[in-house]
């Protein structure tokens, strides 16, 4: 490891480092904001169950590459663009946690979606603060996963020179000189664990009465 090179290229690394928090971070968010209603719609209608999880399933198959590739011309953005990469990762999240939400929602007991029907509550309030509430243990999980993924992912948009720590790699390759290339993989592996460790804390402050005991 050559520190010498990383501290005389430190800004740079900073300044990636920043961008591949918010090409990570966002679609994470916008996938999963995406996935809530799509997700209550499979649990809601049986029926839609099936084509709605084909469909994202089919859509997680596409490669990243070609993805950050054909964006650009759909959404006429400029194929530089960091947009078309949270527009492709957000369709990856959406496409994980559209089953994620539908399954979770199916592991609330019926007893208490029950008891709140018979307490007057429509379906909209009772998904809204009831059910989804219950179900956050389970999202979570699965968003910790998305989070984790996107992370791993937003490296490849560096093959189109689009700035993050995926260009570390690239320079590493192209120099054959591995201390850059180190330096991603711990600086990835460090943001995936900042990442990991936040949405747990979300999920536990979220679910105080899942810590009532323990």
């Amino acid at each position: 490891m050559n520190w010498e090179w990383l501290s005389r290229n430190s800004a740079q690394i900073w300044a990636w480092t920043l961008d591949h928090i918010w090409l990570a971070a966002a679609p994470t968010v916008l996938g999963l904001l995406l996935a809530l209603p799509l997700g209550a719609i499979a649990h809601r209608y049986r029926w839609s169950y099936a084509t709605l999880i084909t469909l994202a399933g089919l859509l997680y198959t596409i490669p990243s590459i070609a993805l950050f590739v054909v964006l650009p011309g759909l959404l006429s953005t400029r194929i530089l663009d960091p947009v078309n990469v949270v527009a492709a990762l957000t369709l990856y999240t959406l496409a994980l946690m559209v089953r994620v939400v539908a399954d979770a929602l199916a592991a609330v007991p019926p007893l208490v979606v029950a008891s709140a029907t018979a307490m007057g509550y429509q379906p909209l309030r009772s998904l809204v603060t009831v059910q989804l509430p219950l179900a956050i243990p389970v999202i979570g999980a699965g968003l910790r996963v998305a989070a984790v993924s996107n992370v791993s992912l937003v490296s490849v948009a560096a093959l189109l020179g689009i700035p993050q720590l995926g260009q570390l790699f690239t320079v590493g390759f192209q120099l054959d000189f591995f201390t850059p290339i180190w330096a991603g993989i711990v600086l990835c592996l460090v943001l995936a664990g900042i990442f990991d460790a936040i949405i747990q804390i979300l999920v536990r402050l979220s679910t105080p009465w899942a810590r009532v005991g323990t």
